[in-house]
């Protein structure tokens, strides 16, 4: 099992947040099947103020870089669900160009 932690930023928005949160509070279930199929085992969203911070926990195989795109293409409504949410969020200053969700490094694990 591989785990994984990201991060991103809400826009300074109060209603944008709310709405953010309303919708992980229902998400739709053709997104969570395609998490699942796509190797997700595991996935949490925290949030302090604007900053998002996501835990997930993987299959031995499975590789960010070829599986989000995969799980965009495994029903319409994820890629769907993706554009909505990116409405709501924004990069961290320390993104690459192009970059939404920032990979954070692990420091220390128990």
């Amino acid at each position: 099992m591989k785990d994984f932690a990201m991060s991103v930023n809400l826009r300074d928005n109060e209603e944008a947040i709310k709405q953010y949160e309303h919708y992980h509070a229902h998400p739709w279930p053709e997104v969570n099947a395609a998490l699942k199929q796509v190797g997700i085992l595991d996935m949490r969203i925290y949030r302090l103020g604007r900053r998002l911070f996501m835990f997930m926990q993987t299959e031995d195989g499975f590789d960010p870089d070829v599986d989000f795109p995969k799980y965009l293409q495994l029903d319409e409504r994820c890629q769907e669900w993706e554009n909505l949410m990116g409405t709501f969020q924004e990069p961290l200053p320390e993104a690459k160009p192009g970059e939404k969700w920032t990979q954070m490094k692990k420091v220390f694990q128990l």
